[in-house]
């Protein structure tokens, strides 16, 4: 059997037209309910697509880094289903969704691109969900570490990855002291 190596979902937007918008921290790229009209790909910084709740707690669902797109599963929406905010100076490519949609339809190895990478996708949101599903802080924080080989973020990352886990920052920080105090586990690397 050959192998062939097949180009991610990603590489092949590269052949649709699109515009590089320069996003502020801070600065909202959607809302949730806003129609839907570009389709976007991270190329520096970082989106952080949130679920705002009614007490004004915020769930992050994904954290789009360099080359990740943002809301791909929007593609087949009217409108978003969750915001997504500028961590730092981000800089994103912005194609039409209407020509994204269409390259989709037209070309089959596209389609197929695209199918797996939503898979991929995916599996990472049920990672997330079974983290969260999880009663203990120490063990939303160890399966959080299992997925990520054991690799803590920055120190002044840890904020984010207290809401990633769905934590308060102080309870995170709390398990954290603990686990230096009565290292029972090994303590995550930093």
């Amino acid at each position: 059997m050959i192998f062939i190596m097949l180009p991610h979902f990603s590489e092949l937007l590269d052949q649709l037209p699109h515009n590089r918008r320069h996003l502020k921290h801070g600065t909202i790229l959607f809302e949730r309910g806003d129609g839907i009209a570009g389709f976007y790909r991270v190329e520096t910084g970082e989106i952080r697509m949130l679920r705002r709740q009614l007490d004004g707690a915020e769930f992050i669902l994904q954290r789009a880094g360099p080359g990740a797109l943002v809301a791909e599963a929007s593609l087949f929406s009217a409108c978003y289903h969750c915001a997504a905010v500028a961590v730092g100076e981000t800089e994103v490519l912005v194609f039409q969704r209407n020509e994204v949609l269409e390259l989709v339809e037209r070309a089959p190895d596209v389609a197929l691109a695209y199918g797996r990478h939503l898979a991929r996708e995916l599996r990472q949101a049920r990672m997330r969900a079974e983290i969260v599903s999880l009663r203990r802080v120490a063990d939303r924080l160890e399966a959080w570490l299992v997925w990520h080989d054991g690799e803590m973020p920055e120190r002044g990352d840890w904020m984010h990855l207290a809401r990633e886990i769905g934590v308060a920052p102080e309870a995170l920080y709390r398990e954290l002291a603990r686990r230096r105090r009565y290292p029972s586990r090994p303590a995550p690397k930093t």
